[in-house]
């Protein structure tokens, strides 16, 4: 019998739509993704005392790898491992309270994979080493594609089309990528590609980054993002396993071993609607965490909270409406281009331009200007905050003045090379916990 072949770009295009998305749906749940999120965040510096990079609240009761996880869900991505390390116990207790909802009978699951010497005497060495680490539960899962995710990036992405471009390419390995300022991309993994998207050179994190030809002041980078065929992945990890040599590092070690051997393609990633590219920061210091939080309060920021097509998930606490108090001349509570969450009370103060986590309280005459202020943050009466970020449960004494005085600030504080002041409850000789949280 002969075979009827149908050309889709003869149907109707509300039959090729439906055709694509039940293609993207068949690669998506025959995909696995794992999520790295051990790395300790040092650039951040104070902020991941307590806790790892991933777990770092983010945007008023978000954490950083809520976005992450929210991408997999929302694209169809529902086997999902998080491979932890670093002070991982705050990170744990989000994932067990806030992502609870997936299905096991669906063979949905999110699995926590601690480093636990399951193969190796050591813990992480690297990149690479964390997913070899797992090679028998990866293997266990027995998925066509598997997603390498970086944990500690703010974006909002649907992974759907990258998958569907790796296997139209027939690619080995597909890496997500976007454009940067030269004078930001050594801290990425810089790639070049010839004019069909094949990655022809790759260097992780170089001091003199290649510039993308005729556009001498940006260079491609990795988002981190890796999709590869899954037993060309475990035969790569073997391989990179028992290479005494090798650090054991995706961006270091696999990538570039690759380039030259397998089909490796880069995938841009592009807001379609807006014809640009798409919204993605690393918040990997605390000028970077600062400035993107803040952004979130613009009229149309380029990060959309309120997106009901896409949410981002999290564990959400129960707290009470946010309560502005007080109207009289000399002690009105009021916020202005700000954003506040559940929980807060603005008690007789002003907060402008500034955004607070849950259960924050700012006592009467005392004003907060440009400023993010985790939860449970108690600010006194009579305090000036202003360019600062403040660490959850500190308690800001009456009178306290931040971000006026630089040299002031720098003998009690952390400050920023952009001026950040970051104050946790330690410097301010109040003592939280022994454990982390």
């Amino acid at each position: 019998m002969n075979q009827i072949v149908v050309d889709k770009n003869w149907l109707p295009e509300t039959v090729r739509q439906a055709s694509n998305s039940r293609f993207v749906s068949r690669l998506t749940k025959n995909s696995l993704a794992l999520i790295l999120a051990g790395g300790c965040g040092s650039r951040l510096n104070q902020l991941t005392h307590w806790r790892a990079k991933p777990a770092v609240p983010f945007g008023g009761q978000f954490r950083i790898i809520d976005f992450t996880l929210s991408n997999c869900v929302n694209s169809g991505i529902r086997r999902i491992g998080v491979l932890t390390q670093y002070k991982a116990h705050s990170l744990i207790r989000h994932i067990q309270r806030g992502w609870g909802f997936l299905h096991g009978d669906f063979g949905e699951f999110i699995e926590l994979l601690p480093a636990q010497q399951r193969l190796e005497s050591s813990w992480y060495l690297g990149t690479a080493d964390a997913v070899y680490q797992n090679i028998d539960i990866l293997r266990n899962h027995n998925p066509r594609y598997v997603l390498i995710l970086a944990g500690d990036h703010i974006y909002k992405m649907d992974y759907g089309p990258m998958l569907a471009k790796h296997v139209e390419q027939g690619a080995k390995l597909t890496i997500g990528c976007i454009e940067m300022p030269m004078d930001q991309a050594s801290a990425f993994g810089v790639m070049a590609i010839d004019k069909d998207g094949r990655v022809r050179d790759f260097v992780e994190k170089p001091e003199q980054p290649s510039p993308i030809p005729g556009r001498p002041d940006r260079a491609l980078i990795s988002m981190g993002i890796y999709i590869f065929d899954s037993q060309f992945l475990i035969d790569q990890l073997i391989a990179d396993a028992e290479c005494p040599q090798s650090g054991h590092d995706f961006g270091v070690d696999i990538i570039p071993s690759l380039i030259h051997k397998h089909p490796v393609y880069a995938y841009a990633f592009r807001d379609a609607a807006q014809q640009r590219q798409a919204y993605w920061r690393d918040v990997g210091t605390v000028d970077a965490y600062w400035r993107s939080n803040l952004e979130l309060i613009g009229v149309t920021p380029e990060l959309k909270l309120y997106d009901r097509e896409w949410p981002i998930w999290t564990c959400r606490e129960q707290t009470p409406p946010a309560k502005f108090v007080f109207d009289e001349p000399d002690r009105r509570g009021l916020a202005i281009d700000s954003m506040v969450s559940g929980g807060c009370i603005i008690s007789g103060a002003k907060v402008r331009h500034a955004l607070l986590f849950n259960n924050v309280t700012v006592d009467e005459g005392s004003s907060v200007e440009n400023s993010v202020v985790l939860p449970e943050v108690s600010i006194g009466k009579q305090c000036t905050i202003n360019n600062a970020v403040i660490d959850k449960g500190a308690i800001i004494p009456d009178h306290m003045v931040i971000g006026e005085n630089a040299q002031e600030d720098a003998r009690r504080f952390y400050v920023s090379p952009g001026g950040v002041v970051l104050v946790t409850a330690e410097m301010l000789g109040q003592v939280l916990h022994h454990a982390p949280r």
